[in-house]
């Protein structure tokens, strides 16, 4: 009955098969309920930022595009990321709670989520308690055409971008063999966070180029 019941225990799809999740419960939504949801919720949020940035004459196109994906990825940080880091047992859940479905579907891409690996919880607790906020004040920087917007969106991306580095060299080095097949891995965990490296690294060059432009005409100006 002993070999039964851990045998049981052991009834999940993500990899190593060993992985001992006790009182693992299997997602209730389907790959397609999960995901679309999320799609839908992001166009709509991209949606209303755009129109309402549209609002203001002042506000360049790019601005309102960098208004757009600052608000977009600032609430995935918080909602999203902070659920994760905060909630240790998602896999337990007994019910269809979107946000724990949402971690149980991507742990097939990385177990080390479902397994709360060290680097992967810190990572994810400090993009969403600090990146996150961050984020949103961007928007409202960019909005509000605050003198701290570009080294603030610089900052932000700099962060983004060690994150990710953290992310994917740890994979490596501990064998990146945490996907149940090449599917999830590519639109996952490549697929689904390759976002976070191309805009950032997008944003922080133009951050630069606009940094740098500033000292250089309060520089001509210093030398009339």
């Amino acid at each position: 009955m002993g070999a039964a019941a851990a045998e049981q225990q052991h009834q999940h799809p993500y990899v190593p098969r060993d992985l001992h999740l006790p009182d693992y419960v299997p997602c209730f939504l389907s790959q397609r309920e999960i995901v679309l949801p999320y799609l839908v919720a992001s166009l709509l949020l991209v949606t209303l930022i755009w129109l309402l940035s549209g609002r203001c004459s002042t506000i360049t196109k790019t601005d309102r595009l960098l208004m757009c994906w600052w608000a977009f990825t600032g609430l995935t940080h918080i909602i999203l990321e902070g659920y994760f880091a905060f909630t240790p047992e998602f896999y337990k859940e007994k019910t269809p709670h979107y946000l724990a479905e949402v971690w149980k579907e991507y742990s097939k891409s990385d177990s080390r989520y479902v397994s709360r690996d060290a680097a992967v919880v810190t990572a994810e607790g400090i993009t969403a308690a600090i990146e996150g906020p961050a984020c949103l004040l961007a928007v409202f920087a960019i909005a509000s055409r605050k003198s701290y917007s570009y080294i603030l969106q610089f900052a932000i991306c700099l962060g983004q971008l060690y994150g990710c580095l953290v992310y994917f060299i740890t994979a490596y080095l501990d064998g990146d063999n945490f996907s149940i097949s090449p599917f999830y891995y590519w639109a996952y965990y490549i697929g689904a966070n390759s976002p976070w490296v191309v805009i950032p690294n997008l944003i922080a060059i133009r951050s630069w180029k606009k940094i740098c432009a500033a000292f250089q005409a309060e520089k001509k100006m210093k030398t009339r």
